[in-house]
């Protein structure tokens, strides 16, 4: 019985082509050959129809069901093709990987599975289980107006969307899903009918404590936009433009604030004097308008897809929120490693610096992190399913878009990414030719000073052949 309810489970698991970095992270993971020392390739061809995908906005099933009776690898055969990777000289003296069959669980080859390693940006795989985990698949963050210590003050409380759009909000995004017009709007009518068309502006941003910017966090990483200033409300991630690493906004939530001020104005409502931060004693009182941000598995695919290190670490400290963790990079490391063990999860040994994956001091194993992929193809854990069709896809979308973008990986190879300075990773899932679909987790963390595009290249062939394998023997 425990067979069949997993094969029915994992017959149930679609791959949805999703719509669609950093100096020494996942910029790595959108630009190929940027600082190596190796040929950057020549461009990719035009994007395939890939087996078994189609345009998210479709609700069609996409995947034919899985076939329990489809062949595992022999261990074999696979034992040596890992045996080749961990020598191939392009990732450096150690390497660890595991691959194992998702419907059994069974480990098929392996090599220094449970020595710890600097994840990078896979280490997001732990924040998107625990947000799905226990903050459940209707949650969405309200931003809110209300009522301040006067008839004439109000106070914009953020609630965990750093993605508010500046203008209207847009129901078919993710990021600008709420947006700041829209709440504008819904505080001005109130106002009007209370007879108030100039009022003082307070800030509220006390959700989150403890400091903006992670002590592991590369300055030069900061500066060059690859991660904000975590704060409870923000714009567009608090990005000076629509670059995806655009440089950001020193004071997101206060950023916020001035934008919404303009969107008041724009509703005929004057705001005196600037947009101050609320204190501790001023008063909040009655609800004026909310906004509400995309629901949490929209919002941990978006970070997944993108690879992106701010949403990570807002989603975390709503974890640590709802766990009652400080809402703090120390207490939402906290939170989520709490979260996995949980759920069965062995987190002996795991040290998060950070939730995101962008600090130095990470230190995962292959186990966990298979451990955790296990979990989401797992028919009873249905609420973990969204982390699988998040993960980037092979040749089409997000850090894999420009990866597997020809051969039998395209389209059915997905995976989160990792790239630091002299670290490649990958881990996620694949169908093979067989039909039988295999989870994969490849740790690199030794790589030298060539870059990305050999490690990366090594890897990719691995996986790639992962999902090329009639493995029989």
């Amino acid at each position: 019985m425990a067979r069949a309810a997993r094969t029915v489970g994992i017959s149930a698991l679609v791959l949805l082509v999703a719509g669609g970095g950093y100096l020494t992270a996942d910029a790595y993971d959108v630009v190929p050959g940027f600082l190596t020392v190796e040929p950057v390739p020549a461009p990719a061809a035009p994007f395939p129809t890939a087996p078994g995908a189609t345009d998210q906005r479709s609700d069609a099933s996409v995947l034919a069901e899985l076939d329990p009776a489809a062949p595992v690898p022999s261990a074999t055969v696979l034992g040596q093709r890992v045996q080749a990777l961990t020598t191939d000289e392009r990732l450096g003296p150690t390497v660890g990987v595991l691959v194992a069959d998702a419907l059994t669980g069974e480990v098929l080859a392996q090599n220094n599975p449970d020595q710890g390693r600097i994840p990078a940006s896979t280490q997001k795989v732990v924040t998107a289980v625990a947000a799905l985990t226990d903050l459940g698949a209707d949650t969405t963050f309200d931003t809110t107006v209300v009522q301040g210590g006067a008839a004439d003050q109000i106070v914009l409380v953020g609630g965990g969307d750093m993605m508010l759009a500046a203008g209207e909000g847009d129901p078919d995004a993710v990021n600008g899903r709420a947006g700041l017009a829209d709440l504008a709007a819904g505080t001005a009518e109130q106002l009007r009918l209370a007879g108030v068309t100039e009022v003082t502006l307070r800030v509220d941003d006390t959700l989150f404590s403890g400091s903006a910017i992670a002590p592991g966090w590369d300055p030069a990483d900061v500066a060059a936009g690859y991660a904000a200033p975590v704060a409870a409300l923000g714009v567009n991630i608090a990005k000076k433009s629509d670059e995806e690493y655009a440089p950001r906004y020193e004071d997101p939530a206060m950023h916020a604030a001035q934008v919404f001020a303009q969107r008041l104005a724009d509703q005929g409502i004057t705001v005196r004097g600037a947009p101050a931060r609320a204190g501790a004693n001023d008063t909040r009182g009655e609800l004026l308008a909310t906004v509400s941000s995309a629901p949490v598995p929209e919002v941990t695919g978006y970070f997944l897809d993108h690879s992106d290190n701010t949403i990570t670490e807002v989603m975390a400290r709503m974890v640590a929120v709802q766990r009652g963790f400080p809402a703090s990079f120390e207490g939402a490391t906290q939170a989520v490693l709490q979260s996995a063990r949980a759920l069965g999860v062995d987190v002996t040994g795991a040290v998060l610096t950070d939730a995101s994956g962008l600090a130095e001091g990470s230190s995962l194993s292959p186990t966990m992190l298979m451990s955790l992929l296990q979990l989401v193809v797992d028919p009873a854990h249905p609420e973990l399913r969204s982390v699988a069709t998040g993960m980037p896809i092979g040749g089409l979308t997000g850090t894999l878009s420009d990866r597997f973008t020809s051969g039998a990986g395209t389209g059915v190879v997905r995976a989160k990414t990792g790239s630091l300075k002299g670290v490649t990773s990958l881990a996620g899932l694949v169908v093979d030719a067989d039909g039988r679909m295999l989870l994969y987790v490849v740790m690199a963390d030794q790589t030298g000073e060539g870059g990305q595009w050999g490690p990366r290249t090594a890897i990719d062939g691995f996986v790639g052949g992962l999902a090329d394998c009639g493995c029989q023997g």
